[in-house]
């Protein structure tokens, strides 16, 4: 019997988006609440047990509003707090509940995409410093070289819609120039951060030819699919009505804003209110 219940996408921001716009693409049928922590992003830059306490606190207040499963659309979050999460609150607390990540099923995939081995994965100092993608690649891959670039000018250019105006021009080749320097073989680069497609036409402009760009939406989406085929006790959970709730913990119009952008349709978010 479906008992009408939601997944929940959570993102520190904005970037989240672009993964629930593959998600909601590919599975419409679905009920969503997305929740956006825009007060306190970005979360890159954070230390382990702040962004811990940050995604702990939202992925709660999802299980609160009947998500029984959990997407965390958000590099940062998966890197730093996704397997504290799992192993440490889940089985203790939510038995029933699910939380899962963005990057596993990256690294499943990554592979496919490359000739030479070697893969650039760009991301936020947070999820760069947790070495979570080579450790996670390494697992599925083990042949592949993995550099690694931290782009820390990027999210703050993006979140303030700064990103296709020239003054970005300057920070998007800066960190192409400096992962490219690092191995003359990489001929994948990996966009590990959910706004960073939002800099993809940028991007496209500057990269040397052989070299593919890829982003996590619809691998995140396929992965999704997957999971609801091979786990039918959590579908019959969730609702069948297509419907879409939007929640942030900053500022609704400005949420509103700059949702439109990343979503690609109008959005009407309400207020997610921070305990502390």
């Amino acid at each position: 019997m479906n008992t009408g219940q939601s997944i929940g996408v959570f993102d520190s921001g904005y970037g989240g988006l672009t993964v629930f716009k593959s998600i909601a693409r590919q599975l419409p049928q679905y009920n969503y609440i997305y929740l956006g922590d825009n007060a306190r992003s970005p979360y890159g830059d954070h230390s382990f047990e702040t962004i811990y306490q940050y995604t702990l606190e939202c992925v709660e207040w999802l299980f609160e509003q009947g998500c029984p499963l959990v997407i965390l659309a958000c590099n940062t979050a998966s890197a730093k707090a996704l397997r504290s999460i799992q192993q440490k609150v889940l089985p203790l607390k939510y038995p029933n509940h699910r939380v899962l990540g963005v990057i596993r099923p990256t690294a499943e995939v990554l592979g496919q995409f490359t000739n030479k081995k070697t893969v650039g994965v760009m991301g936020t100092r947070g999820t760069v410093n947790s070495l979570s993608y080579p450790m996670e690649i390494n697992k599925f891959f083990p042949e592949l070289k993995v550099v690694q670039q931290a782009c820390p000018m990027w999210v703050p250019l993006i979140e303030n819609n700064e990103h296709l105006n020239p003054g970005a021009d300057y920070f998007v080749q800066k960190y192409l120039d400096e992962l490219l320097e690092k191995d003359a073989d990489i001929d994948c680069i990996l966009l590990a951060c959910t706004h960073y497609p939002l800099l993809i036409p940028k991007l496209q402009a500057i990269l040397p030819s052989g070299i593919e760009l890829l982003g996590q939406a619809d691998i995140v989406a396929n992965s999704l699919e997957l999971y609801l085929e091979n786990h039918p006790e959590m579908v019959v959970r969730l609702g069948l009505q297509g419907k879409r709730q939007f929640f942030t913990s900053g500022d609704r119009q400005a949420f509103d804003q700059h949702a439109n952008i990343f979503f690609g349709e109008e959005v009407q978010s309400e207020q997610m209110h921070l305990k502390c």
